[in-house]
């Protein structure tokens, strides 16, 4: 069942990534290289039990970064995401449905890691421009171009279980403080297995996206998927498998 509605999802995805696009402020980057993505690759490393996950992209990746917008609603969100077939337990979440991805990402006008110095200023309210890592649990919302969004849930419902590393807001999305490493064309983030279940054995695949902040329309998300610029794979099969 978990697996008919996980490609159910993808493919709501793929189809508005490709015939329901709108005109967009995201669209500043959509013939931008350093989003195209060429191939992703997450690779196991047994002596030191660490899962790599790895985009590499036509141009340089993290080098290109969001115009801020001077507040929170409307803050642009750029990312470069891995959807998954995880289950929502492995990485922290309660039993969910969803896509769970490993999502880093670039934001100037937020910081939501408030648990980790990226910059090492020893201000750990400033960071949100550096690209870092959160674990989101993704939804079909056809209330946004991108068709999904990070799923939304009430505070006041109990059964919603959190990794203690959340940055508090009541979406399903964690802010773990895994190393994210830019270098020329990749962009990867170090994740240790345990950190993950020991689950080293999943599909994937990479998708370089735009996404934004809404604290103020109840018609959208909080923070939904506007555009999609490239597909690791062309079409969210998450064909990839993770390499010993």
């Amino acid at each position: 069942m978990k697996n008919c509605i996980l490609l159910f999802l993808l493919s709501v995805l793929f189809i508005n990534m490709t015939y329901a696009q709108e005109s967009h402020k995201g669209d500043t980057f959509a013939k931008n290289s350093d989003f195209k993505i060429q191939r992703v690759e997450v690779t196991y490393d047994q002596d030191y039990e660490l899962i790599i996950f790895s985009a590499w992209v036509e141009g340089q990746a993290g080098q290109s970064y969001p115009k801020a917008a001077g507040q929170l609603h409307g803050a642009p969100v750029l990312g470069y995401v891995f959807p998954t077939n995880l289950k929502s337990e492995d990485v922290g979440f309660s039993k969910e449905e969803g896509i769970v991805a490993m999502a880093l990402t670039a934001h100037p006008d937020f910081d939501d890691t408030p648990l980790w110095d990226e910059n090492m200023d020893r201000d750990y309210s400033n960071d949100g421009r550096v690209w870092h890592a959160h674990w989101v649990v993704l939804s079909s919302d056809e209330r946004v171009p991108g068709g999904l969004s990070v799923r939304q849930f009430d505070p006041k419902n109990k059964e919603v279980v959190m990794p203690p590393t959340n940055p508090g807001m009541p979406m399903l999305m964690d802010s773990p403080g895994f190393q994210v490493v830019t270098k020329g064309k990749r962009i990867s983030v170090v994740v240790p297995a345990y950190r993950m279940n020991q689950q080293i054995n999943f599909n994937y695949d990479g998708v370089a996206a735009y996404m934004e902040v809404n604290t103020e329309d109840k018609d959208r998300p909080m923070l939904g998927v506007y555009s999609v610029y490239s597909v690791a794979s062309g079409n969210l099969s998450l064909p990839y498998e993770v390499k010993k």
